[in-house]
């Protein structure tokens, strides 16, 4: 019997059973997609964390304050001392102390209630210098970013987020106009296009952008603190090098040894590696359920197959009688418990693809269709036929003619 032969029996034998046959690959069908699906929600999660994080500016460096511990001894968390100065920005900003520093960008953050009229917005109130735009990588969908002369002189300006802009000003162009802050009034020279969330969850798209010289006015701080300085370096390739280098003279300027440094810096990897981690457990958790629903198929094509054998004994037997060789038999067999894996195969990817195409419409979270997850799919869902086609085929193969032909 040819290959093609074999394989219009195995057909013929399946479409004899259609329900059986539905219903054994009804395991397999769940489990492949089940496995696409898992694996689309953990690299479109992976995905979206790094589209978050690039979002933050390329090649960079994050340098925030250490922790703080009040009178009784209790520790707070990263950031919450005030360590970081801007005279330590501006000694990261030295190219002959940190040469690997392409760009460096001090910050200021608080909260403030921004008023247009009669409409009001509570968002962060960001200072900052010139250089900001291009460590964060932010361009402006409408007007401009202040100017150095207008940092200097701290000057009455204020850059909006998109999310800021459309809540104080609705579908108005805000540039040109005034807003009030705390008594007072700021023009809006420019809003920024839209970029995201940040890798902590905090909009990047809600926030207000001012010269430090502006936001210290308007809230009334005389502290040389900072809460973040941001450093750009020169190329992805020596982000390293600007990390040892922005450590070593921070450590230095505090007096502290860099075990027992009194800040902490983050980069672009630290973040994505540190997001991931979540996305990758949750991901294997749920890999294993789907990878028990593909066993428990495996298990039903194996079941129908030993129904199969036992249903076909004497058919086994003529054949056997009629020349049929014990390879022959098993060959035989064995394509049928293929073509139940494949087809649950098939229908399991074009069941994963469909999900993955609808799902984010009811969940807000993307699903990525991985090929290579696909393909590996396929690849399982036909090793799973043949390896629990195994035995049927090799049990059927064993049947001696006159036995198989004298059975009921």
């Amino acid at each position: 019997m040819s290959w093609w032969e074999t394989v219009r029996s195995g057909l013929a034998a399946i479409r004899a059973h259609r329900l059986r046959s539905a219903l054994t690959v009804l395991g397999i069908v769940i489990g492949i997609s089940s496995v696409i699906l898992t694996v689309g929600l953990g690299q479109g999660a992976q995905q979206e964390v790094e589209e978050q994080i690039d979002a933050l500016g390329s090649n960079l460096l994050i340098v925030s304050p250490g922790s703080s511990t009040n009178s009784s001894g209790m520790r707070g968390g990263f950031g919450s001392a005030s360590t970081l100065t801007f005279a330590d920005a501006t000694a990261i900003a030295d190219s002959d102390v940190v040469p690997d520093a392409a760009a460096v960008a001090p910050a200021t953050t608080s909260s403030v209630s921004l008023v247009n009229g009669d409409t009001n917005w509570t968002t962060s109130l960001v200072g900052t210098s010139t250089a900001w735009s291009r460590v964060r990588s932010r361009d402006l969908s409408a007007g401009r970013f202040f100017t150095s002369a207008e940092a200097e002189r701290g000057a009455a300006v204020v850059v909006l987020g998109p999310d800021t802009a459309s809540e104080l000003f609705g579908r108005q162009s805000p540039v040109g106009q005034q807003l009030t802050v705390n008594g007072a009034r700021l023009t809006v020279v420019g809003v920024l296009s839209s970029s995201g969330s940040s890798a902590s969850g905090a909009s990047e798209d809600d926030m207000a952008v001012v010269p430090v010289a502006t936001s210290s006015r308007l809230t009334g701080s005389t502290s040389d603190t900072v809460s973040t300085i941001y450093v750009e370096a020169v190329s992805e390739d020596v982000l390293a090098a600007a990390y040892q280098e922005v450590q070593a003279l921070l450590a230095n300027r505090h007096g502290v040894t860099t075990a027992e440094a009194d800040f902490s810096i983050a980069t672009q990897a630290s973040l994505v590696e540190t997001a991931n981690e979540t996305n990758r457990t949750f991901t294997v958790l749920l890999g294993g359920v789907a990878g028990i629903s593909l066993l428990v198929g495996g298990i039903g094509v194996m079941n129908i197959m030993l129904v199969s054998v036992t249903e076909r004994v004497r058919e086994i037997g003529l054949r056997k009688a009629l020349g049929a060789a014990p390879r022959v038999i098993r060959r035989q067999f064995l394509v049928e418990a293929s073509l139940l894996g494949l087809t649950g195969g098939v229908v399991g990817v074009l069941l994963g693809v469909v999900g993955a195409q609808v799902l984010p419409h009811f969940i807000d979270q993307a699903v990525a269709i991985s090929a290579v997850a696909t393909i590996a799919a396929l690849a399982t869902a036909l090793a799973l036929g043949v390896g629990f086609g195994v035995y049927p085929a090799s049990r059927a193969a064993r049947l001696t003619p006159i036995d198989a032909l004298r059975s009921e």
